[in-house]
């Protein structure tokens, strides 16, 4: 029953890819076509049928409208042929250092009977796929190794198909185990077969380089008579894309389902669980990335060990959820990571990789762009994050007029009288005693407004403005010095971050981060307080050797009513002076 699945998914695979040729074929004969009507009149004249003024008008008239589309066309074809299709951003993996996944991969693509892939390589991202690269603009493809019967000779030097470069998530590496990720690239590596038929190749490149096309005619900066042409190229890539873009679609469906039939006889009960692994495995990423890496990414700090952290958090997650207490178990079995020679090199590419793609930081490590160690990441990011951001606070009151709180009497006297204390913010964001909570009105058409006083959110907007100047005088996504974007790693190297995590903060949440970082500089500078990493939840504040979870709440009471009461509740129990000055950046 599974070759009968196969044959009946390649073979609607290849019927679809014909459709596609066929849509090339229309297109090739509507282009052809004025000419044809121009070898017709030319023959009527020469055979003294189709004589006359009108006719001679019609030659010369059909003549050139032939000509002018012959050229479009040409002009056309050329730039579909050879328009550089997208190249997904990935970490090349030598087979020289991870030869066992090679060998592994190989020895996966004979049991299910199918070319192997010609490379691999790492994405920072939960996914698995194929990636043609075969477009002479993507560099030669690897060389054939040398036939041990007929040696080399000429024999060698005939055209064969290269096979697709397999693209596995690095995530994945550093979680699974082995016969996990093995289980998990079956039906991925199964894909290679339908892959190697020519129909559905041919059909795939022309869909690549029609896509290819329509970026190149959308490519700004263009003079006024080039971008009439390129409007003209760009009309005809998208209409021929809308005309293929179904059976394309239901050729890759095809090629899926045939894949998927093959690889039912490897590993099919060991898959069951290794599904399950990728959907934590995900969750877990996603986690890592939004509340542990984001945070350095923005002071200027990409974690180097992304892919080891992930193991870090989903271990605490089955810590913490009774739910996951099965899957530390696995921990026990040996690791795909070890299939690579230097892990640790391939996951400190990986996680720079990860910067670029989703924050949008330069190519290479600077003094303002630096690798951090999990070891150091509460003193070089959570620490500094927080004072950076209690200094911006500080710098908005100083902007607004707000007066600093007075220090209390001390013996001997303060050095700076009214510094950056954390009174000061509560004085300034509390409503005054006995007064009506005033609320700032939402916009008419944003019923949606963040809630707050008039004060927190005059204060917000400023924040807002000063963080936007901040990030305007510093440019995002410049690559380093010497090195021009095409030599990025990617493409074009420009549009960065290419997936951002998050929408931009909210005035209301910028505001709740800088009063809560101003509270944790206060807590590590007057009781004792220290910074840490939290693999689940990013930065964390340790008072008294337990992580303070319960201060959220209480900010945004002080925030959204005016309440300080519950803040102040909570620092007096916790042994935080508001009034003493903090050590900023």
């Amino acid at each position: 029953m599974t070759g009968i699945g196969v044959e009946v998914g390649a073979q609607a695979a290849r019927s679809r890819a014909l459709a596609v040729l066929r849509v090339r074929g229309r297109a090739l004969g509507l282009a052809v076509l004025p000419a044809g009507v121009e070898v017709i009149l030319l023959a009527g004249g020469s055979t003294g049928h189709l004589v006359g003024p009108g006719w001679d008008a019609a030659r010369w008239v059909v003549g050139v409208f032939a000509v002018l589309v012959l050229l479009a066309a040409t002009g056309i074809a050329l730039v579909v042929a050879r328009a550089r299709p997208a190249m997904s951003p990935t970490v090349p993996v030598p087979e020289e250092s991870a030869p066992d996944l090679y060998r592994m991969v190989r020895d996966l693509a004979e049991r299910l009977e199918v070319p192997a892939p010609s490379a691999i390589a790492l994405t920072p991202d939960c996914d698995s796929w194929l990636e043609d690269r075969t477009h002479s603009a993507h560099g030669p493809p690897p060389r054939p190794a040398p036939d041990e019967l007929t040696g080399p000779g000429p024999q060698t030097h005939r055209r064969t198909p290269t096979a697709p470069v397999l693209v596995i998530g690095s995530p994945f590496l550093w979680w699974m185990r082995v016969g996990e990720l093995r289980a998990v690239l079956a039906p991925v590596i199964a894909g290679t077969g339908p892959s190697a038929h020519p129909d559905i190749a041919a059909a795939r490149r022309f869909v690549r380089g029609l896509d290819a096309a329509v970026a190149v005619a959308a490519t700004p900066g263009r003079c006024p008579l080039t971008r009439g042409v390129c409007a003209a190229l760009g009309w005809v890539a998208r209409l021929l894309l809308h005309g293929c873009r179904e059976h394309a679609t239901q050729m890759e469906r095809g090629v899926a389902a045939a894949a998927a039939e093959r690889a039912q006889a490897v590993d099919y009960g060991l898959r069951i669980v290794a599904q399950e692994q990728v959907g934590l495995a995900y969750a877990g990423w996603d986690r890592l990335l939004t509340r542990v890496a984001l945070p350095a990414w923005r002071m200027g700090r990409w974690p180097c060990r992304l892919d080891a952290g992930v193991v870090a958090a989903l271990t605490e997650l089955s810590r913490r959820d009774r739910l996951a207490e099965g899957f530390a178990s696995r921990l026990g079995e040996r690791p795909a990571c070890d299939l690579l020679e230097e892990p640790g090199t391939v996951d400190e590419a990986a996680s720079l990789l990860a910067a670029r793609l989703f924050h949008g930081g330069p190519a290479e490590s600077g003094p303002d762009w630096a690798p951090v160690d999990w070891q150091a990441y509460p003193e070089e990011v959570v620490d500094r994050t927080w004072r950076a951001d209690a200094a911006r606070l500080h710098r908005v009151l100083d902007a607004l007029g707000v007066r600093p709180a007075p220090n209390p009497p001390t013996n001997p006297p303060a050095p700076v009288p009214g510094g950056p204390t954390l009174a000061r913010v509560l004085d300034h964001l509390a409503e005054p005693a006995g007064g009506t909570s005033h609320r700032a009105a939402p916009a008419r058409d944003d019923e949606d407004a963040d809630p707050g006083t008039e004060r927190s959110a005059a204060l917000a907007a400023e924040l807002s403005a000063e963080l936007a100047r901040e990030e305007t005088a510093v440019p995002r996504g410049a690559t380093a010095a010497g090195q021009s974007p095409r030599s990025a790693l990617w493409d074009d190297g420009g549009g960065l971050p290419l997936v951002p995590l998050q929408p931009p903060r909210t005035a209301r949440e910028l505001l709740a981060d800088h009063v809560t970082a101003m509270v944790c500089c206060a807590a590590v500078d007057t009781a004792g307080a220290v910074p840490a990493l939290d693999w689940l939840d990013g930065p964390s504040l340790l008072l008294h050797g337990e992580r303070a979870a319960d201060l959220t709440p209480k900010v945004l009471s002080l925030i959204e009513e005016g309440d300080p009461g519950p803040l102040r509740d909570w620092l007096a129990e916790a042994g935080i002076r508001a009034e003493k000055p903090v050590r900023l950046v």
